[in-house]
């Protein structure tokens, strides 16, 4: 007798393990329920179809051959039956079934199961605010959310337009409207961008992003204005109105736990549908990935929420092989590896951020790295890499990369790094390819690697941009040492005091330093690699409170707000 496999949810995890289990065995009844329309929706690339990367709205719903998966695709295709427009709306554990309800027909009926996959993803938050459903209100989390988007984009009436939300939909919206020459406020209430950022990198992204709209943190939206049933401007929590057309709501996503939660199966602290390492709830014959769940950090051990498409396909994955031969392959969890275009930027994480290191016990050391991801003759352009590492291992914790160069591959690395718990030792001789077009000599993230091994083995310390700034302010005493050359320091000065000597004259000039050699010295460069020449040559003669400007001049734009 065929195995009875039903799969609730046709977006990202249902679809893959429905897939996955149909390779497995041929001869199973596999179903698949969508309460919407489309099936497989590409939903990371909602806000790009939005911008105008692209013009079909079914390339977010084909196959990477074209074809279009509707239900005829999966049954022709795969064998699975995919039924759209239809809502399960109970999941009856005692008797194996589930009841679902057509949506445009109404029409109701009972299915019976083997085996239960509950992927039914994520629900957009929506603040409880008066004029909330004024038209001109969005999110960007539906195929008919980005429809609607796009329709604003190619008709052109709208002319100002709010993003609530500095998250990652929010700030990948906010492009999408951008290209759409749409005048442009962004509203955070949290005093920082994309939170999952440290702060002052996070702060790098802010202030990149006012050169394209006004940015407001800090200050939340308190009403929705409208006029004859449409939005007409946007009240925030100071008073202050903001005339617009639009608003899309981007203030992050909760777990759609209510059949679950209403079957009696095991939900987690953060509000997401308990699973194990196999993907398996609190009851043995029911499955559930994606958006609804909560997994465990690999770092920390803590379970989290980690709404990202390729996790939801990964985990769908492992329960279509699961279902079908037994719990035979795991899902181990996440290091929460995320990443978004941003105009000429990229901006990611993989792994912990500081702050989310000083929650735990560890002791760590962090490095930040200003450099180029390729030389300068091949149009090299600028990364900020910030590295986080355990001091006594070594162990890599976390890496927070952005700027216009290659953010993607410099994850990629790292991501890789922390899942195969490799050390700062590991990385300083990492074998990656090299050529001019693709990189430096010594990579982007070996030079990082190279700084924090010496961090931590004394040979210097280092000082942020925004730290060194902090202490300018406060009138603190320093010597502020700029090693380029007279060309260099003609073109760009800091102007906060420093005393020029190329790094190829240092030994020649060290009576010009002070006498005091408990004296605190500042010493940079471009991006500090003479800087850091600096700080050794200077130790070596028996100074001992040298810092080295972390990321040089190319990180020191950066310590200033607009």
């Amino acid at each position: 007798m065929s195995k009875k496999i039903i799969v609730i949810g046709g977006s990202a995890a249902g679809p893959k393990a429905a897939a996955k289990a149909r390779r497995m065995d041929e001869f199973a009844e596999i179903t698949m329920f969508q309460k919407g329309p489309d099936l497989s929706m590409a939903s990371c690339g909602f806000p790009y179809f939005v911008g105008g990367f692209f013009d079909d709205r079914n390339k977010l719903l084909c196959t990477p051959t074209g074809v279009v998966r509707d239900p005829q695709f999966y049954w022709n295709a795969k064998g699975i039956k995919a039924i759209v427009n239809t809502e399960i709306t109970r999941i009856n554990r005692e008797n194996k079934t589930v009841e679902f309800t057509n949506i445009e027909t109404g029409e109701s009926g009972v299915e019976g199961y083997d085996k239960l996959v509950i992927a039914t993803g994520a629900t957009p938050n929506m603040p409880p605010l008066p004029g909330i459903n004024l038209k001109g209100i969005s999110t960007l989390q539906s195929m008919q959310d980005a429809d609607y988007l796009r329709k604003v984009r190619d008709e052109g009436h709208i002319k100002k337009a709010v993003v609530i939300g500095g998250g990652l939909i929010g700030l990948e919206t906010l492009e999408a409207l951008h290209l759409a020459g749409i005048e442009l406020t962004l509203i955070e209430l949290l005093p920082q961008l994309l939170t999952f950022l440290d702060w002052k990198i996070a702060k790098i992204v802010e202030k990149y992003l006012k050169t394209k709209a006004n940015v407001i943190t800090e200050n939340g939206v308190a009403e929705f204005i409208g006029e004859n049933g449409k939005l007409i401007a946007v009240k925030l929590q100071n008073g202050t109105e903001i005339p617009c057309e639009l608003a899309v709501v981007a203030i992050g996503v909760r777990p759609n736990i209510k059949l679950a939660k209403e079957a009696g199966l095991d939900i987690g602290e953060l509000g997401g549908i308990k699973v194990d390492e196999f993907m398996q709830t609190s009851d043995p014959d029911i499955y559930a990935a994606g958006d609804c769940c909560e997994i465990k950090n690999l770092i920390t051990g803590k379970n989290v929420l980690a709404p990202y498409g390729d996790l939801a396909n990964l985990e769908g994955r492992v329960i279509g092989e699961n279902i079908v031969k037994g719990n035979k392959v795991k899902f181990p969890g996440t290091i929460q590896t995320g990443i978004c275009k941003l105009f000429d930027y990229g901006v990611g994480i993989t792994g912990l951020s500081e702050a989310r290191v000083k929650e735990t016990e560890i002791d760590y050391i962090k490095v930040v790295n200003a450099s180029p991801d390729k030389p300068g003759f091949m149009d090299g352009k600028l990364l900020i890499t910030k590295l986080i590492a355990e001091r006594s291992t070594g162990r890599i914790l976390g890496v927070q990369c952005i700027g216009p160069g290659d953010v993607s591959k410099q994850l990629a690395i790292w991501a890789t790094a922390i899942k195969g718990d490799l050390t700062i030792d590991d990385m300083v001789n990492n074998d990656l390819p090299y050529a001019p077009p693709f990189s430096l000599a010594i990579d982007h993230s070996i030079a990082t690697a190279h700084l924090i091994q010496n961090k931590r083995d004394g040979i210097f310390e280092g000082i942020s941009a925004l730290d060194l700034k902090e202490k300018l302010d406060r009138g603190d005493d320093m010597y502020i040492l700029d090693t380029r050359g007279p060309d260099e320091f003609e073109q760009t000065r800091l102007g906060i005091g420093e005393r020029l000597i190329p790094i190829g004259l240092l030994r020649k000039r060290l009576n010009e330093l002070p006498q005091d050699k408990s004296k605190e010295i500042i010493t940079y460069c471009k991006i500090s690699l003479r800087g850091y020449e600096a700080a050794v040559l200077l130790k070596a003669h028996g100074y001992t409170n040298v810092k080295v400007l972390e990321g040089g001049i190319a990180a020191w734009p950066f310590a200033f707000e607009k």
